[in-house]
């Protein structure tokens, strides 16, 4: 018989939101559990210096999650390296079936899963993540002052993160495999007057070239997608702009979702469209997608669901008082 393990408060997920959440869970008495995931820590784990981060100047992204997890299990949450393959949202308490064969029932349930920057899937990628590679043009266009940047993509995320750059790159390429862009117009018109930005139509990534030792990009290798013909680029950095895909996999078809696949919650709140189910992080956040907001909004599920378990509790009292 596979252990099924009882918690007030269930969280899935080990970025700034989950941390968060059970870090104020915690201190709310609610006994968190924490499920880490495949990737303890998130995106975050992928990212060398941080330098947004409030209270520190510069800090690796492995270190901050690592002391957010310290701090999360000092308050006194349960953390739990395991993942979770299927939900039942459908009655109270719900129920978590995980990889190692654990069952977890929870009265309440915060959801911070996260999302993950779609990539080109290239080996050369992959080799230059953190390095000069990079899908968050908020998060590392500081480290690009006077430096040539590519930036690959079409649509708005690709327009705006070109834009942004431009106010530290000394020059900014945008390479799209069209010959239209998919981004609203008034992001198109102050692209095509940006003097700092070139776009290079009907091109798409075959390579990103550069050094061992120390590891970092120099160029980028484009190919046309008509003619075959490669042209080189010169860039210390790639930004990679074709989208983010939400890790929503586990609430397909149970919880209301929009914008391609992010939960939806209520405004001002992480309440989402079931009872006792909080959503909070890049899961539902399609705009800001920093680990500040990620942390605030790990912070209002924890307290949205002591709030919830409060509000039950009192109600469950009414009914047998009145029994």
């Amino acid at each position: 018989m596979p252990e099924t393990r009882h918690t007030r408060l269930l969280i899935i997920g080990s970025g700034p939101a989950g941390y968060t959440a059970a870090v104020y869970g915690a201190r709310a008495m609610l006994e968190p559990l924490l499920i880490q995931g495949i990737e303890p820590g998130g995106q975050l784990t992928t990212t060398t210096e941080v330098e947004n981060w409030p209270g520190d100047t510069e800090v690796q992204g492995p270190e901050l999650m690592q002391r957010m997890e310290a701090h999360a299990k000092a308050m006194g949450t349960e953390i739990v390296h395991d993942y979770i393959t299927a939900l039942d949202l459908s009655r109270r308490p719900f129920t978590a079936q995980s990889d190692s064969g654990t069952v977890y029932t929870a009265d309440a349930l915060v959801l911070a899963t996260g999302a993950k920057a779609k990539w080109l899937g290239l080996p050369s990628e992959e080799k230059f993540k953190g390095f000069g590679v990079s899908a968050c043009a908020t998060c590392d266009g500081f480290f690009y002052r006077g430096q040539e940047i590519v930036v690959v993509g079409g649509g708005n995320t690709a327009v705006e993160e070109a834009l942004f750059l431009t106010n530290f790159a000394s020059k900014v390429t945008l390479v799209h495999r069209r010959d239209e862009l998919r981004a609203e117009k008034i992001l198109q018109d102050r692209l095509f007057k940006n003097p700092k930005i070139e776009t290079l139509w009907w091109h798409e990534v075959d390579e990103i070239t550069g050094t061992d030792m120390p590891l970092g990009v120099e160029g980028v290798r484009v190919r046309h997608v008509e003619t075959g013909e490669i042209t080189e680029i010169s860039a210390k950095g790639v930004f990679v702009a074709i989208g983010h895909a939400p890790a929503s996999e586990l609430v397909k078809d149970k919880l209301e979702t929009h914008m391609g696949g992010y939960v939806k919650v209520e405004p001002g709140s992480t309440r989402t469209s079931v009872p006792g189910v909080f959503a909070a992080g890049d899961l539902t956040d399609h705009v800001y997608r920093q680990a500040v907001t990620s942390a605030g909004m790990g912070c209002m599920a924890a307290l949205d669901a002591e709030r919830f378990l409060a509000a039950a509790a009192q109600a469950e009292k009414e009914v047998q008082a009145a029994e």
